[in-house]
């Protein structure tokens, strides 16, 4: 069983970790909003810096950053630039 310290430490490790989950999404949508593409976003040092691949997977699973790719895809359709030949 956990002692009362060690579930107070997780409890802050949890809090701080989703401090850091939602600075990386703020910042991924900021950087696809700017017109860069989320592949990019999402494989740039800062974000590789600050989140394992589990946590990056709860990222992208998060309503901002699906409704960013939306965002990005219906802009591609807009523009037909789609891409392929980056």
């Amino acid at each position: 069983m956990a002692t009362v310290a060690e579930k107070i430490q997780q409890f802050l490790n949890d809090i701080a970790i989703d401090a850091v989950e939602e600075r990386v999404v703020e910042y991924v949508i900021r950087e696809v909003h700017n017109g860069r593409k989320l592949t990019d976003a999402l494989n740039d040092p800062y974000v590789k810096n600050r989140l394992s691949e589990e946590r990056l997977t709860k990222v992208l699973e998060s309503p901002e950053v699906v409704a960013a790719l939306e965002e990005e895809i219906t802009q591609s359709f807009k523009t037909r630039e789609f891409g392929f030949l980056d």
